[in-house]
């Protein structure tokens, strides 16, 4: 499921003096994602047929009988799965009807959640005004973006411990060990770029993959990512990063109720 060639990544390894075997141990340890940037972040040969697959803010549309989940915490993001690049991922999404992510970004989420809305449920706009022990509230609206999807790569933040990176880093005793690790984390770069067809999106939504933390990694164990939300890709003002994370299992059959949130600063 990786979005790069290896006859291509061999060949970009060996432009950037990194060792065959060192680049077939950092494509071991990666994992397939789908960015969601704005127009203007789409590598140039996309920007002409980008089809929009997901919306910042705004307020939610639910079904009949669905209320906003408990705790009122703002619509962050809704994704159109259908609009989602197919076979792509290793985690198990809906193939069609939209996922609404529901959570806070300016601080950590006292309540969090993600709905499945199915294709071609009949819908309702909801307010953001409610009433709580008899006084008016207003739920925070963020302004609507729209998003548009483009497969990536991500990396295991621990690949290089594999024996042969390790000893490439090390310089083998020679006393190249700074210049080793330039050119390692430059050929890293350069294969995220390949993999997004320009230069891959610091700050944007990612969905799948390997989490990109700010501190510990969250998908660990069973946990695998689900989504991440850079504060800024929602609102410009809010430096966070927002990681959701579940099982395999739980992911497929949408226990969505199941999921972990995480907040790191």
């Amino acid at each position: 499921m990786t979005s790069i060639d290896e006859a291509l990544l061999l060949k970009t390894a060996a432009e950037y003096g990194v060792p065959a075997p060192v680049a077939q141990e950092l494509l071991a340890q990666t994992r397939p994602c789908v960015y969601l940037v704005q127009h203007r972040e789409l590598p140039a040969s996309r920007q002409e047929s980008a089809r929009p697959a997901a919306r910042t803010g705004g307020l939610p549309e639910l079904p009949d009988g669905v209320d906003w989940p408990e705790g009122r915490a703002s619509l962050v993001l809704s994704v159109d799965c259908a609009a989602l690049p197919q076979d792509v991922l290793d985690i198990e999404l809906p193939a069609d009807g939209h996922l609404l992510f529901f959570t806070e970004i300016s601080y950590p989420p006292d309540s969090a959640a993600v709905l499945h809305v199915p294709a071609g449920a009949r819908t309702t706009e909801r307010a953001a005004t409610y009433e709580w022990e008899g006084e008016s509230m207003q739920t925070t609206v963020y302004e609507p973006r729209t998003l548009y999807a483009v497969p990536g790569l991500s990396l295991d933040g621990d690949w290089e411990g594999g024996p042969e990176t390790e000893a490439f880093l090390d310089g083998d005793g020679d006393g190249d060990s700074d210049e080793a690790e330039d050119a390692l984390e430059n050929f890293e770069e350069a294969v995220l770029d390949l993999a997004y067809g320009g230069q891959h999106p610091g700050v944007c939504v990612q969905i799948g993959g390997f989490s990109d933390p700010w501190d510990m990694a969250p998908d660990e164990g069973e946990l695998v990512l689900f989504a991440q939300l850079a504060g800024q890709a929602i609102d410009y003002d809010v430096c966070t990063l927002n990681l959701i994370v579940g099982t395999r299992e739980d992911i497929a059959a949408r226990r969505y109720a199941d999921l972990q949130y995480e907040q790191q600063t």
